[in-house]
């Protein structure tokens, strides 16, 4: 009798631990969860949609990585809200439904407000730009009468293909207009001599001047001017403020332009100055 009492003592004492065991087990699991939530809301994505061939705005460097002025400023707006960035680089002539579809959360990329302002939730501007024409130093251009009867490259869905378009009575001069998907191989193709002339962001321009000065050069004339922003999906203001906050942040801190020096726009930035 004292034997079973014993074994059955030893059983409840086996069983108490068990489910001490399993309690704890419960706890730790449950605050393992509770954990992940937290990391969850702290690691929120912010996708940014760019287009990749778009210096010194978002581009490859020589290590094979994407940078730029935009995507270091959306990387300060990232590390002041706790978000991860997702840099998404994309085909320019497809931002509209990358946006839409929810692929980006927002189009950062040398993106013109003007003749767009009802189409998007804008940020504040904070860059001052302009089309303008390169040609080659020896093509015998120096206005824009002289593209009379030659080939004209731009890019698709691009501020300067808008800036023609305004200005039919200039385009309808020219021997061709021929659409790019990038200007990297608008400018091959002028330096070949596939085309005379190339129109074109002036942040772009003067990127392909400083690398090769001695084969392109720039009209004075410009086609237009116009200001840059971020473009959210329209009625997305929620986001747009969260983001449009970091960014005044990084302008007070002085960040903001030592950005722009750091890629040679500081005389076109509207801000910080």
């Amino acid at each position: 009798m004292k034997r079973i009492t014993k074994t059955i003592i030893k059983a409840n004492k086996v069983m108490r631990t068990v489910k001490k065991v399993l309690a704890l087990a419960t706890v730790t699991t449950l605050a393992g969860l509770v954990l992940a939530g937290c990391g969850a809301e702290s690691g929120r994505t912010f996708t940014v949609g760019f287009d990749a061939e778009f210096p010194p705005y978002g581009y490859r460097d020589e290590s094979g990585e994407y940078t730029g002025f935009d995507l270091e400023l959306a990387a300060e707006v990232c590390e002041r809200n706790g978000w991860e960035l997702v840099k998404q680089p994309i085909d320019w002539d497809s931002k509209d439904m990358e946006l839409s579809s929810g692929s980006i959360d927002c189009i950062w990329n040398g993106f013109t407000i003007n003749g767009r302002e009802d189409d998007y939730t804008w940020s504040i501007p904070y860059v001052d730009s302009s089309q303008v024409i390169v040609v080659k130093t020896d093509s015998g251009i120096a206005t824009f009468a002289d593209l009379a009867g030659r080939p004209v490259g731009v890019q698709k869905d691009s501020s300067a293909l808008s800036a023609l378009e305004d200005n039919a009575e200039l385009t309808d001069t020219f021997g061709e207009l021929v659409q790019y998907a990038d200007y990297n191989t608008a400018f091959m193709d002028m330096e070949a001599g596939a085309i005379d002339a190339v129109a074109v962001d002036i942040g772009v321009a003067e990127r392909q001047l400083a690398a090769r000065a001695d084969i392109f050069m720039m009209l004075s004339d410009k086609l237009a001017t116009e200001q840059y922003g971020i473009g959210f999906l329209k009625g997305n203001e929620e986001l747009k403020d969260e983001v449009e906050t970091a960014l005044l942040e990084i302008v007070e801190d002085g960040i903001f332009m030592e950005l722009a020096i750091k890629y040679g726009i500081e005389d076109s930035v509207c801000l910080g100055k």
